[in-house]
């Protein structure tokens, strides 16, 4: 694994590059930074924009441009996360370069028609409509609301069905325009292949405008600890928590190993052993950290029965404050040690956990194999280092809550 770069009309662009020949396989990976729903002008743009360009070229339209893909087994995914856009081609070697001209007609023509957004809108309308009657969703994006009051993050990505009526196709249009560039993108490349394949792709990436570098807004969790209840038919109340996690990326190695021992392990962790074991008020509870680039965050979520939210909240805020006051315990870090250190060969399995593992780091600013550096560090990890780094993170007991309950 390495990285190396492309230099497409003056602008390097960096690889994230492996060869292997374990497979006859190509992944290609064009991921377009700042350029996902932290963009929005509107709720669910960017993932509206993404789902037009899931729709073929103007000249052959949805079906037909999907049924040569299909003929081949090529898959071609365009998405859109919250920080990132990303064009995923996944095929045989043998196909490769048709998929890289698929992605040139893709590029070319993109069938941004008045149609085909009206196909879209209708898909999101539906899908919006589901997730309405998905009690899990609903809290969720409640304590985002909480959390992230007044940005995008506090937005569901797939918008709202008001803001998806109120996008026009220029809107579309002007997203992608400006946002699919060569200056925010960087390529994860890898599989049957070698360097000089990445030269197939100048006649894609030619359609590209070079574009300026933008920059990501850093958000601030909130620790107002504010609690949010929504009334709906329900025979389970749904518990949603957060709160900040303010760590250094040179401590992230700490945090993993903290966040498995609280609330990540399953039936090891201290919230399900205090939630589900000894009490019986759910039948999971987790909490774990969420490192993105514009966000850190402890985020976790437990199912209990109506009458029972007000203790379960109590309960998980206890086991913060305890966890805060006396940290870990010698065996709950052995047994962190044993299942992080353990589980290294599965996660490094194959090409596709390698490649994405080798993008979060890249993606992240560190170095590649920061992976394994960390793994070492964890095992250098003495009980002190850690209660040390828990104890001053109290930030994470300020806990807001979104529950979702019948209102009885």
């Amino acid at each position: 694994m390495k990285v190396t770069n492309l230099n497409v009309k003056n602008v390097d662009i960096p690889v994230v590059f492996e060869s292997s020949k374990s497979l006859a396989v190509a992944s290609l990976k064009l991921i377009f930074k700042v350029a996902g729903a932290c963009e929005n002008k509107t709720a669910g743009l960017a993932r509206l924009a993404a789902n037009m360009l899931n729709e073929g070229t103007k000249s052959k339209g949805s079906i037909t441009f999907a049924r040569e893909l299909e003929t081949r087994a090529i898959n071609l995914e365009v998405s859109a996360g919250y920080e990132t856009l990303a064009i995923d081609i996944n095929c045989l070697k043998e196909y490769f370069n048709f998929a890289l001209d698929k992605l040139a007609e893709l590029l070319a023509e993109p069938n941004l028609t008045k149609e085909s957004l009206d196909k879209c809108k209708i898909t999101t309308f539906g899908e919006i409509s589901n997730l309405a009657n998905d009690n899990d969703y609903v809290a969720r994006c409640g304590l985002y609301e909480l959390l992230y009051k007044g940005t995008n993050l506090a937005m569901p990505n797939i918008g709202t069905k008001e803001s998806i009526e109120a996008i026009s196709l220029n809107d579309i249009k002007e997203f992608l325009s400006s946002h699919m560039d060569l200056g925010n993108l960087f390529i994860v490349f890898g599989g049957d292949v070698n360097e000089n394949d990445l030269w197939l792709l100048k006649d894609a990436l030619n359609l590209l405008e070079v574009g300026k570098k933008r920059e990501l807004e850093i958000l601030t969790t909130s620790d107002k600890c504010e609690k949010k209840f929504i009334t709906k038919q329900s025979e389970q109340a749904y518990v949603y928590f957060g709160a900040p996690f303010n760590v250094i990326q040179d401590e992230r190695f700490k945090a993993n190993v903290a966040m498995f021992i609280l609330g990540e392990s399953g039936f090891g962790s201290r919230i399900m052993e205090e939630i589900r074991v000894k009490r019986g008020l759910a039948y999971s509870a987790y909490a774990r950290g969420v490192y993105n680039l514009s966000s850190t965050q402890v985020y976790g979520y437990l199912q209990t029965k109506n009458e029972s939210k007000d203790e379960a909240m109590s309960v998980v805020l206890s086991e913060f404050d305890k966890f805060i006051k006396h940290g870990a315990t010698k065996n709950e870090l052995a047994q962190a040690k044993k299942f992080l250190l353990g589980s290294l060969p599965l996660r490094l399995e194959t090409l596709f956990r390698r490649l994405g593992i080798a993008e979060g780091e890249f993606y992240q600013g560190k170095k590649l194999g920061s992976f394994m550096d960390e793994l070492k560090k964890i095992e250098a990890l003495s009980l002190k280092e850690l209660n040390d780094f828990i104890a001053t993170h109290d930030e994470i007991s300020k806990l807001s809550f979104c529950v979702l309950y019948d209102g009885k």
